[in-house]
């Protein structure tokens, strides 16, 4: 902090101190006031300014975010274009089987010789399309996006019954043609708890003696 000399000098010839900021006796500084500390700031500035640190979105949130953005982009390029109002479970499978020309799964035609081997011994030209379990998984993520972007849960049409037809038949004619079953995976049944041998003991241990002697 700048301190006031005020040592020497008569009136008109006093010393010549630092300059005073924001004025002081004589008068404001040429250069004016010096502004306060802004209190209108941004989230992130006011995070930086209080050392606070933004979390950065997770794999998943991030891929969800570009699927959505794909999707979108989809609809302005569909001929004619479509409104995310307008788009139906038919329209959805459409945009999956758009999807199949940038597939890299290798799916055996009917009369192919490889048709329903796991690993065929040489290539052939049947078409590459998207798996089944990538597809499956990208309507999950479009179906949460959706409803967080303000899509009421009756009308998600990323979870009409067309959609879940379309994805069970592709799981299965995969699955026939690369010869890779897909199995559901079991529930496990809860069971019950048997209790502790300490417990029974404690318990028969104050049950009346029920043995008799002859």
């Amino acid at each position: 902090m700048w301190e006031k000399d005020e040592s020497g000098g008569s009136k008109g010839h006093r010393a010549m101190g630092p300059p005073q900021p924001n004025g002081g006796a004589d008068g404001p500084s040429p250069t004016g006031p010096v502004p306060g500390p802004s209190t209108d700031q941004s989230p992130l500035a006011a995070a930086a300014a209080t050392g606070g640190t933004t979390v950065p979105p997770s794999r998943y949130e991030s891929q969800k975010r570009r699927d959505w953005n794909t999707f979108l982009q989809y609809l302005r390029n569909h001929k004619p274009p479509l409104t995310l109002a307008r788009c139906s479970g038919a329209h959805v499978i459409e945009f999956l089987k758009y999807l199949d020309q940038f597939g890299k799964t290798k799916v055996h035609v009917i009369g192919c010789p490889y048709f329903g081997h796991p690993n065929p011994p040489a290539p052939c030209a049947c078409p590459l399309k998207q798996a089944w379990g990538s597809l499956d998984a990208l309507i999950g993520r479009l179906r949460a996006a959706y409803e967080e972007n303000g899509g009421r849960p009756e009308s998600n049409p990323f979870g009409a019954r067309a959609v879940r037809i379309y994805l069970r038949e592709v799981r299965e004619g995969q699955a026939k043609a690369r010869g890779i079953p897909y199995e559901k995976k079991k529930r496990k049944r809860p069971t019950a708890a048997l209790p502790p041998p300490g417990n029974v003991s404690a318990d028969l241990a104050g049950a009346p003696s029920t043995t008799t002697t002859v």
